[in-house]
């Protein structure tokens, strides 16, 4: 999605004859001065139409944030948008470990929190829940989270340093529910590809991730009494080369076009 580098016009060809170049040399010189001056107005927007900001989101963000990506290039020329989707632990190690970024969107606010020294000041942009995701057609009849403790029936739940794996660990712990997962996931989109791929029968996720297979995951909804809400909370890494410009798209998905694109994707308003 970046931006091709500006072509520039080649330098006028010297004229052989010495005499001719010496009369000319007053007007080589305005020349070249006019086309340095112009190159260098082109070098100066080259550099604002190849500004490129790496964001690191959650990846349960993964699907509407590269809609929005897109939305908002479209918006502003002058700048391209790199997204990196992980599970919200794993971008965290990775903003403490200096890689090179520029804003970060977590599904939660501990992990933003525990990222104090390293970011801007944080602003939550959507809230999400979680459902019970199952094959499609929900063959094992999965009705409730209590239907989870069954031994018979293999689930899938995301470690419990992901945000997700916590939300699911609280809401289970709440129920006094004990639930023997066959495997424990480094993300949500993890989870969601076991039940999908069939190697689970049931899995927690948010209810967004369902939403983007749904002709292969069924979504099992779990009451708001017995749910927990996700925040997305947004912030400008202090360590960006590119602090301006990604101060205005962490302001941007405040927007009323970009909570749009979210609501769209089934997330709540913040």
């Amino acid at each position: 999605m970046a931006s091709s580098p500006l072509s520039r016009s080649p330098r006028r060809r010297a004229l052989p004859a010495v005499a001719t170049a010496a009369v000319l040399i007053p007007l080589a010189a305005c020349g070249s001065g006019d086309q340095e001056r112009s190159e260098g107005g082109s070098a100066s927007a080259g550099a604002e139409k190849n500004t490129q900001l790496t964001v690191l989101a959650a990846a349960s963000l993964t699907d509407v944030f590269e809609q929005a990506g897109k939305a908002y290039e479209k918006e502003h020329p002058g700048v391209t948008i790199d997204f990196s989707f992980a599970g919200s632990q794993e971008l965290a190690a990775q903003v403490k470990q200096g890689a090179p970024a520029d804003a970060l969107v977590t599904a939660d606010t501990k992990t933003m929190d525990g990222l104090a020294g390293e970011t801007g000041e944080p602003t939550v942009i959507a809230r999400n829940r979680l459902v019970i995701a199952v094959e499609e057609g929900n063959p094992k009849k999965v009705e409730s989270l209590k239907d989870l403790t069954d031994e018979q029936l293999k689930v899938v739940l995301a470690a419990e340093e992901v945000p997700v794996g916590r939300y699911g660990k609280q809401i289970l712990d709440a129920r006094k529910l004990t639930v023997k997962p066959v495997s424990q996931e480094v993300s949500v989109r993890a989870v969601l590809s076991k039940v999908e791929l069939g190697e689970a029968d049931a899995g927690l996720v948010y209810k967004t991730d369902a939403e983007t297979v749904p002709d292969k995951v069924d979504a099992v909804d779990i009451p708001d009494a017995q749910n927990a809400v996700a925040s997305y909370p947004a912030a400008t890494l202090k360590g960006s080369e590119h602090a301006k410009e990604a101060d205005a798209f962490v302001k941007w998905l405040s927007s009323g076009e970009a909570q749009e694109l979210l609501r769209k994707a089934g997330f709540q308003q913040p």
